[in-house]
């Protein structure tokens, strides 16, 4: 039932954001050189690595000076880029993973290698379903790179503040899993990227 919904509503989601696309493609292009698209390594679900797509915020190779977006004015970050990450617009092209199967609308979110390394035994346990687009992780931490800024060592803060909890909320997604539950989700990412906020996680 979920993954039928996935489908539909993604492929729903393609046909209606098309021009959205186009738009931010051209911007990313006139911009800056390198391709219209991010990929980048991503661990989904039974440990299957896949490649998650972004529209491309960044200009080309900043990812070797560091796997974290320290703040909405990092450097490495084009102007096109400040503004596809302000809306989330660089995360749409997630759409194509759904359709494809290597994720859902909701569901834990993926992480690179580099961090699922250092999973516990019970958070490994999100690894047993599709990752997504957004969870409850996704609404608590919205403005995580803001976040980030604001450390002295972000790589360590990542790591022993933000992503345990982070994980602490997809597991509790987990725990709560259902159609109704998605649905909402859903609804209420939408309403936080006008920057309408909904306590969801109890």
């Amino acid at each position: 039932m979920i993954r039928l919904i996935d489908i539909i509503l993604s492929l729903f989601g393609l046909f209606f954001l098309a021009p959205l696309f186009l738009f931010t493609a051209i911007g990313i292009s006139m911009e800056s050189k390198g391709g219209v698209f991010f990929r980048q390594t991503r661990v989904g679900k039974d440990f299957r690595e896949f490649k998650l797509l972004k529209f491309r915020s960044m200009f080309v190779n900043s990812e070797v000076s560091g796997q974290l977006t320290v703040g909405s004015r990092d450097i490495r970050i084009t102007r096109m880029g400040y503004f596809i990450r302000k809306y989330k617009v660089d995360e749409l092209p997630q759409l194509i993973n759904v359709l494809l199967g290597d994720m859902s609308l909701v569901g834990p979110r993926p992480e690179v290698p580099k961090y699922v390394s250092k999973y516990t035994t019970e958070q490994k346990r999100l690894l047993t379903v599709r990752p997504g687009i957004t969870d409850f992780a996704s609404l608590y931490y919205f403005e995580e790179a803001d976040l980030l800024a604001a450390s002295d060592d972000p790589e360590h803060t990542y790591i022993e503040e933000v992503m345990p909890k982070k994980l602490s909320f997809s597991l509790q997604y987990l725990d709560q899993k259902s159609v109704v539950n998605d649905l909402k989700i859903m609804v209420f990412t939408v309403l936080r990227l006008f920057g309408i906020k909904i306590k969801l996680i109890k």
